[in-house]
């Protein structure tokens, strides 16, 4: 029986107690976050990634030994299974060496060598395999093959009983695991992807232009142009192939199988050999190659895809204040919603500053009006069309008020997607889909995770090819990003939507729904315990969920920190022993700092968990999150056409890519930053020095306003 934690323990150079009891956990039902956060002592403080790394390789290892069961029980049935053959599967740790292995014994429909064999060939690539040794005596090929001529059968001639006996040899060399892996191999190593477009697209014509007459190593080509070059492919622009030395191939496979000095076994074999790679190992290996690549490429923009996802949930939130929120317009006029200071809708009006002098003037009594009656703080404004214009138009209100609102344009992607969704009309099934649109902008500028939650992580706009990756994966991992993001950094019990609470650890889809009903019934919780009063909601999932979801202003001052439940009576010790009461332990931070930890040592709770406790009584309900801040575009920079090479703006970033990133302007179109133009030094990770959401300086490289293109940099002028 294979020992799946020592396995794990040393591949990722854990200790294997570690390993074990982080699964034994995860069998339990606990939830990555749960555990990352609340059982550090049993894992050795593993993290979140630490945690996925060892489920994802568990659940591999595990379908891996399910499929070895298989092979096994079906290579013993032929009688085919050696001692030899039997310790090479158990051993094995990947699953294309496993299939390798399988290959010869593999059922089939008939090939070339299964005819021959019918044909009663065998002997005769067997004898031919006997004289494939260096001691061999010299015997006539024809004169052999000439004793299986059998019209009956389909043999006419020495040569077809020859083709025959090839074909028998060449299907098991095309089954030899260790060749197979050792040319899958050299395919990854030296092999070049090459691609062309296709003669019916004359030049500039294509989005692809860059791939007309591409070339780049298998092992070095970047993640983006394998998709790129696949994607061109199956819509029949490029023609992509597999490029590499096959006279190598030749010679190699050659010094492998060949034994023999007898100058005609020798022939015959080289001749089989080049049959064996071009008809059975050839196709079979590129599919394997570009399959692998895929597979890399799909996982590295997954990866920027989650980083770039999680960098946009925990943008910083701007503060649950009362909020304007515009979704801007030109003919049909702009949005305009009213939000409380907890994202609840109260107004709505539409205006149209856009469409002459009257029509302004009337927006600007409107938006006045608006401001003072809801004493209004923030104003998010929409980046779509007319974002500038609307932008310019407030600025001009703004400048009458004494008290004037903090005005940040919102990256309104997926907003649209949001306001047609169910989440959107089973929220406001009396409103229309542009004013929910607004509201959504809105809600993303007070808090971008609560709100950001409800829209399918695709419609956001921050991934990299995100149609052509493994859908089913993508989904799963983005999932994990919103989940961690969410417990990260904690979930209001009082004000959260059934959209948010859905991913907190141990909330499923209808105690989320329970909770929310309880809450419009009972009122708002006072303590956590009465979490335990909800519908399906029993003791394991308040083990898991409770220790992420915050009460402002409840019984117990706890309840607002991420302290667990399971840990309150510790912290009732440490109270005691600074002699304060509970209720003003988190008033007493410096006190804290010189306590001795060790005294409050019990069986569950060790030095790990007490540290995460002390930190939260030194700064308790305090948000995680990074400082707010925004991007203040250029006066009279509202279109491409008024860029110009050298101009340094101030920008949002909007989306990392492995070739550099994307910035907003302000200018509807978002200008590149390429890698090489990210910092003074050399960048090979673009995550390593811009993330989506920063405000950052550039300057003008660039404007090709016919491809609406445009370069920037953030490197120091010279």
């Amino acid at each position: 029986m294979v020992n799946i934690a020592q396995i794990l323990a040393t591949e990722l150079s854990l200790r294997p107690q570690q390993v074990s009891n982080a699964l034994e956990l995860l069998a339990e039902g606990a939830t990555i976050p749960f555990i990352a956060r609340y059982r550090k002592e049993k894992t050795g403080s593993l993290d979140e990634t630490q945690l996925r790394t060892i489920s994802e390789r568990y659940t591999y290892i595990t379908e891996l030994e399910d499929r070895k069961k298989v092979i096994l029980e079906a290579i013993a049935a032929q009688n085919k299974l050696t001692d030899e053959l039997k310790n090479k599967i158990e051993s094995c740790l990947q699953k294309n060496e496993l299939e390798d292995l399988y290959l010869p014994y593999k059922p089939k429909r008939r090939t070339r060598a299964t005819i021959a064999k019918e044909q009663g060939l065998e002997p005769l690539a067997e004898l031919i395999k006997s004289l494939n040794y260096p001691a061999s005596k010299p015997v006539s090929l024809r004169e052999e093959a000439a004793k299986y001529i059998n019209e009956e059968k389909g043999i006419k001639t020495e040569e077809e009983a020859l083709n025959g006996a090839s074909d028998i040899l060449a299907e098991e060399v095309s089954e030899k695991a260790n060749l197979r892996a050792y040319l899958r191999d050299y395919l990854m190593k030296e092999g070049l992807f090459i691609s062309r477009i296709k003669d019916e697209h004359p030049e500039g014509s294509t989005k692809y232009e860059m791939y007309r007459n591409f070339q780049a190593a298998v092992k070095k080509i970047a993640p983006h142009n394998i998709l790129a070059l696949f994607r061109g492919e199956s819509e029949g622009i490029l023609a992509v192939d597999l490029d590499f030395d096959e006279a190598f191939v030749q010679s190699y496979l050659e010094s492998q199988e060949i034994k023999t000095k007898i100058s005609e076994v020798r022939e015959f074999y080289q001749k089989m050999l080049k049959d064996a790679f071009n008809r059975l190992i050839k196709s079979s290996l590129i599919r394997e190659v570009r399959s692998d690549r895929k597979t890399w490429a799909d996982l590295e923009s997954i990866k920027t895809f989650e980083a770039n996802l999680r960098n946009l949930l925990l943008s910083p939130p701007a503060g649950m204040k009362p909020t304007m929120a515009i979704d801007p317009g030109f003919r049909t006029g702009c949005k305009v919603a009213i939000l409380s200071e907890t994202g609840k809708f109260l107004d709505y009006q539409a205006i149209f500053p856009h469409t002459g002098d009257r029509g302004r003037s009337e927006a600007a009594i409107t938006v006045k009006k608006l401001i003072e009656k809801y004493q209004i703080e923030l104003i998010a404004i929409g980046n779509g069309t007319a974002s500038r214009e609307t932008d310019q138009f407030i600025t001009e209100v703004l400048k009458s008020l004494d008290k004037k609102p903090v005005k940040v344009i919102v990256n309104e992607s997926g907003a649209s997607i949001y306001s047609a969704s169910d989440t959107a009309r089973e929220e406001f099934p009396d409103l229309d889909v542009t004013v929910r649109g607004a509201i959504s902008i809105g809600r993303r500028l007070q808090d971008p995770l609560a709100e950001l939650v409800k829209i399918d992580p695709k419609s956001i706009g921050v991934g990299q090819y995100q149609h052509d990756v493994e859908q089913k994966l993508l989904k799963k991992k983005l999932e994990e990003t919103v989940e961690s993001c969410v417990n990260y950094v904690g979930v209001d019990l009082n004000t959260a939507s059934k959209q948010l609470l859905i991913f907190v650890s141990g909330i499923t889809p209808s105690v989320a729904n329970n909770i929310v009903e309880y809450r419009n019934k009972n009122g708002a919780f006072k303590n956590r315990k009465e979490l335990l009063k909800v519908a399906k909601l029993g003791p394991k999932a308040f083990e898991q969920a409770a220790g992420f979801l915050r009460i402002r202003g409840g019984d117990n001052p706890l309840d607002n920190t991420a302290v667990h439940p399971e840990s309150y009576k510790v912290v009732e010790a440490i109270a005691a022993s600074l002699g304060v009461p509970l209720k003003k332990i988190t008033e007493v931070s410096s006190r804290i700092q010189s306590l001795d930890l060790k005294q409050f040592v019990t069986d569950t709770i060790g030095i790990p968990t007490l540290k995460d406790v002390i930190q939260e009584l030194e700064k308790p309900g305090r948000d995680p999150r990074e400082q707010f801040q925004y991007a203040s575009f250029k006066e009279g920079i509202m279109e491409i056409s008024d860029l110009k090479e050298g101009m340094e703006l101030e920008g949002i970033v909007t989306n990392v890519v492995n070739f550099g990133a994307f910035v907003d302007v302000g200018v509807h179109q978002d200008g590149l930053v390429h890698i090489s133009q990210l910092a003074d030094h050399f960048v090979s990770d673009p995550n390593q020095v811009v993330k989506v959401g920063q405000v950052v300086k550039v300057r003008v490289m660039e404007v090709n306003e016919k491809l609406k293109r445009i370069g920037l940099s953030m490197k120091a002028a010279r």
